[in-house]
């Protein structure tokens, strides 16, 4: 009994995140101290995360692809993510494809935070895709997504919007989930060597 050790993840903290996510006990302590091994402060920073995701990439360009998942991520705005935000972020980037993976994508995409998603932004996002694809694998793709802006008018034209209109949270997740073209397009999967 006694006084928990500092470094062992509070009760209450592991309740939330359990209710919150599929993961155990168990997973969320031994995830814990190696969060806390990783980031004795307990925080990972959004130069800390693009390192991470250089080493996912090292053969990309990885840097604003990054700084974007990162923001979506950094749900209290604070420029850093403690053990909670990284742990559902995890959740929801490994929970395997259903609408709350969706709402995470969405968020993605929603680079202002508006709640709604432009063509503009769309293509933000997509540039940003494209810089993780290497050059080898660009020449394989459909003549009609083999570029960025390519891509982001495929993308968007799966939703059936105008160029200056904006797309809702609902219709995005929609329009994926009915369209297996939209899901591959909203997402870069690295070949398999």
């Amino acid at each position: 009994m006694g006084n928990a050790k500092s470094s062992a993840i509070s009760q209450a903290l592991l309740d939330d995140l359990r209710q919150r996510t599929n993961f155990s006990e168990a997973e969320l302590s031994r995830w814990f101290g190696e969060f806390r091994r990783e980031c004795p402060t307990e925080r990972v920073s959004q130069p800390e995360f693009e390192r991470i995701y250089q080493r996912l990439f090292p053969d990309s360009d990885a840097q604003a692809y990054s700084s974007h998942v990162f923001r979506s991520f950094d749900v209290n705005d604070d420029g850093t993510l403690d053990f909670s935000e990284y742990i559902i972020a995890l959740h929801l980037t490994s929970s395997g494809l259903t609408s709350l993976k969706l709402e995470w994508v969405f968020s993605l995409y929603d680079v202002d935070k508006s709640g709604a998603i432009t063509k503009g932004e769309v293509l933000e996002i997509t540039r940003a895709i494209f810089k993780l694809i290497p050059e080898e694998e660009t020449k394989d793709l459909p003549e009609d997504e083999n570029t960025a802006e390519k891509r982001a008018d495929k993308l968007w034209s799966y939703f059936g919007k105008k160029e200056k209109e904006k797309l809702l949270e609902g219709e995005f997740i929609k329009g994926v989930l009915e369209n297996e073209n939209a899901l591959r397009l909203i997402q870069y999967e690295p070949k398999k060597k």
